[in-house]
């Protein structure tokens, strides 16, 4: 049997974002149980949450990688594998230089989309960027992802597919595949350096209504499992604000 690729979903939000609402050990876990290798939690404009996802990857079998959805003066970018946020506003030249001084690399994610902030493109083309998310899975028709990739083959920029998910049940619905070991011995590095050669693979086709329905269900059961194991220690929380003796 043919081994599965390094599976990496590099465009996910926590509740360490204005629009997220899961914690990282909720996307982690379940991350883990749908078989990815690698998640980057990117929150918009803060890397707090990111950082504590890539110290926790390793407990549940997953290689981690911090990042950050930056807001630049031009667009959002991903700045995958930093350990810093970039000073957000700044021209997307700039900001682009300054993840790669910061050792990671810059993905452009839904380009074009002037409704989600995505960059425009006279100001992306000319632009020496590491990637463009060719597949983003919240479009719910294919033109705009294959304006994306048309766009990322004529400048040679490397394809990357992401969730963008805001909630757990739709982490993974599409992901990069990348010519890493599956044997746990991959690192950050190793994620950040593919990128940057453009070892990438898009994957993201819609999968039939039945399988959805299971995944979403899935989903639902373990946010729902979490809530439980969670809700003893916040009852206690409460219990000892009302009751402190």
């Amino acid at each position: 049997m043919e081994e599965s690729p390094f599976s990496i979903d590099p465009h996910v939000h926590s509740e360490g974002s204005y629009d997220g609402r899961e914690p990282v050990e909720l996307l982690l876990e379940h991350a883990a149980d749908i078989d990815l290798d690698a998640i980057v939690v990117t929150d918009h404009d803060t890397i707090e949450e990111s950082l504590r996802a890539a110290r926790l990857a390793p407990a549940y079998g997953l290689v981690g990688v911090p990042g950050v959805e930056v807001s630049t003066a031009d667009g959002h970018l991903l700045a995958i594998g930093v350990e810093e946020c970039p000073t957000p506003g700044r021209p997307l030249p700039d900001t682009v230089a300054t993840v790669r001084e910061m050792g990671g690399v810059a993905v452009v994610p839904h380009p074009f989309q002037r409704t989600r902030h995505g960059v425009p493109r006279r100001r992306l083309a000319g632009v020496d960027v590491d990637g463009i998310e060719t597949y983003n899975a919240w479009l719910f028709t294919g033109y705009r992802n294959r304006r994306a990739a048309a766009f990322a083959r004529r400048y040679g920029h490397a394809d990357l597919a992401g969730s963008d998910a805001h909630r757990v049940e739709t982490v993974g619905r599409a992901f990069t595949a990348l010519d890493l070991p599956t044997d746990g011995s991959a690192t950050a590095d190793d994620v950040v350096a593919a990128i940057r050669r453009g070892d990438t693979a898009v994957h993201g086709r819609r999968a039939p209504l039945h399988r959805c329905a299971g995944h979403y269900v899935k989903g639902a059961a373990r946010k729902s499992g979490y809530a439980a194991r969670k809700a003893p220690s916040v009852a206690g929380a409460v219990a000892s604000a009302v009751f402190p003796f």
